[in-house]
């Protein structure tokens, strides 16, 4: 099994080098750029319609027949962890425990994240009260997860996909208006986190991949202005 993974440098991306590193599954990076617009590339539409990585193509699936393409970091997940059998219990109530945990970051802590990111770092006015509301709505989300890891080591007990969609997003939480210091049960879990090696080796693939340190008035251009109608020509 060797996964071809379309990706790039964000907590998104690394959701998926996360679990591969983890699982110790062969894996063959295929940049995409978002900042240069390889995003909208037919070839890449192909695969993630929506324009957005990360994309796996899996030649080998299970049932033996032809190549399966997934996009959306949450299906991915739960695709290679049924795959492998690795980091989704097969017990019914523990697995619906990691799921709904899973959901609650793609749905909730990464929008409300990335938008905090937006308004914050890189939209081009700043607007206090976007800054404000989504600054707020992350400390809220902060102390959700730090109230969920009270009592338990990880966020669904035992380690799994869930805290490798949650992780990467907590990584710039400087940069969203947090001190891990108010949410001491969170911070234990992220420093558990990150001092695991095949975690490390996910963030220094990242750098070989991207060592770029800011983003170009260009880029954000791509990023923030275009839709697929408007692709970069």
């Amino acid at each position: 099994m060797t996964v071809e993974l379309y990706y790039w440098t964000t907590p998104n991306g690394h959701k998926i080098t996360i679990f591969l590193e983890e699982a110790e599954v062969p894996y063959e990076i295929v940049p995409v750029n978002i900042g240069r617009g390889d995003q909208f590339a037919p070839e890449f539409l192909a695969i993630s319609p929506n324009n957005r990585i990360p994309a796996i193509v899996d030649r080998s699936p299970s049932d033996g027949g032809d190549p399966i393409a997934l996009f959306e970091s949450g299906a991915i997940l739960t695709y290679l962890a049924e795959k492998t059998g690795q980091f989704l219990p097969a017990d019914l109530r523990q697995r619906y425990e990691v799921m709904q945990w899973l959901f609650w970051q793609v749905g909730g802590l990464g929008p409300m994240l990335g938008q905090n990111h937006h308004f914050s770092q890189y939209a081009p006015e700043k607007i206090p009260y976007a800054i404000d509301r989504y600054v707020q709505e992350t400390t809220r989300l902060y102390n959700v997860l730090n109230t969920r890891l009270a009592e338990r080591e990880f966020v669904a007990g035992e380690y799994s996909i869930a805290d490798m969609a949650a992780y990467p997003w907590i990584v710039p939480y400087r940069s969203q208006g947090q001190d891990l210091a108010d949410v001491p049960n969170l911070e234990r879990w992220f420093e558990a986190i990150a001092a695991r090696p095949a975690v490390q080796r996910a963030y220094a693939k990242a750098k070989e991949i991207n060592s770029s340190k800011g983003m170009s008035a260009e880029a954000k251009k791509i990023l923030f202005g275009q839709t697929r109608a408007e692709k970069p020509s």
